[in-house]
């Protein structure tokens, strides 16, 4: 591509680099030159323009974005994604229902190592998202790029098999059961119900009415065994400690299994995750009660869309596992901190 200031005479058919002011309005960047807009350009005192002109090789930056998008996402409908151009060089990928981005990473930082002028940002790998939010966008910087380099990108993001690599996983399971315990008889479970249920609602998951027992084994184990829902959630009135403390036993007791105790993500350590019959039961830990982000999320909705978790799965989630504390935790993580321990010392200067 070539690229720089030209006579205004010889800026036909090439590309506008920087938009125009003229007395009635402007030319946007990225304009094909013709012999009007020379005409209002002349009237406007211009005499030279910055323009590009692509070479034999080029292909102009929207076909170029395209291509990648539709190497990427080779069949929108089955991807559950959908490709927006719009423009400048530019294509969208949006969701077309709820559920969670899966991408094939190594894919990605492929084709982005291949020229500087093609781009592809996305989303975290099974980051949960709604109808209509954008997934990942490709972005072709210069008005074009070699033939050359288009191809190889898009073979790198569509793969040796030609499958993508993105797409969204939708959810699998249309309805849960909470069943919720009390340790004073104050409690009404309403706030946890309510909580949940909007959590449940994103994925479009309906919850099951409200279910409160007394924190006791013999009452949750056999709400366990009535609960009708594909999934069933846990939230107990008084934290889970150990694989043997109420809830895990009361599982067990319903005949159930507990798979797994606690999480490297914080808030949501307490969590537990078990199995009762083919139903996956998640023990929620108390910060479920609060509409932030906890590690709980990550774990129902991976099951909601159909993915296994496993021991190995919950364990690997530390990284970027230090989320935000909810406001209302009970003993926030300084509390009792040594003053002024925060893991660096400032160097003295002499």
């Amino acid at each position: 591509m070539r690229f720089g200031p030209v006579p205004l005479a010889e800026a036909e058919g090439g590309i506008l680099a920087h938009s125009v002011a003229l007395s009635s309005g402007r030319l946007r960047k990225g304009r094909v030159l013709d012999a009007e807009d020379l005409a209002q350009l002349r009237a406007a005192g211009h005499e030279t323009l910055i323009v590009a002109r692509l070479d034999a090789t080029d292909i102009h930056e929207d076909a170029a974005a395209l291509a990648l998008a539709q190497a990427l996402v080779p069949d929108p409908v089955a991807a559950r994604l959908a490709l927006r151009a719009v423009g400048t060089g530019r294509v969208n990928v949006i969701a077309t229902g709820p559920g969670l981005v899966r991408l094939d990473a190594a894919r990605i930082h492929a084709l982005n190592q291949i020229d500087s002028a093609i781009t592809v940002a996305t989303l975290p790998d099974l980051m949960r998202v709604e109808a209509g939010a954008m997934l990942a966008t490709v972005k072709i910087i210069p008005y074009g790029v070699g033939h050359g380099a288009v191809q190889a990108a898009c073979g790198a993001g569509a793969g040796e098999d030609g499958t993508g690599a993105l797409r969204l996983l939708p959810p699998v399971i249309r309805r849960a059961s909470l069943i919720q315990t009390f340790v004073d008889s104050a409690e009404t479970g309403a706030k946890g119900h309510a909580v949940t249920a909007a959590r449940l609602a994103v994925l479009g998951v309906g919850l099951d009415p409200l279910c409160l027992v007394p924190h006791d084994g013999g009452a949750l184990a056999s709400a366990l065994v009535q609960a009708e829902g594909e999934v069933i959630l846990i939230l107990t009135g008084s934290a889970t400690s150990d694989v043997y403390d109420t809830a895990p036993q009361a599982l067990r007791a319903a005949g159930g299994e507990l798979v797994h105790f606690g999480m490297p993500v914080d808030p949501g350590n307490l969590l537990f995750l078990g199995r009762l019959g083919a139903r996956m039961v998640i023990g929620l830990p108390g910060c479920a009660k609060s509409p932030a982000l906890n590690g709980a999320d990550w774990v129902m909705e991976r099951i909601i869309c159909g993915l296994e978790v496993t021991p190995g799965t919950i364990m690997s989630m530390g990284v970027g596992g230090l989320l935000t504390e909810i406001p209302t935790r009970p003993r926030p993580r300084r509390q009792g901190e040594a003053a002024g321990s925060t893991g660096w010392t400032k160097p003295k200067v002499a």
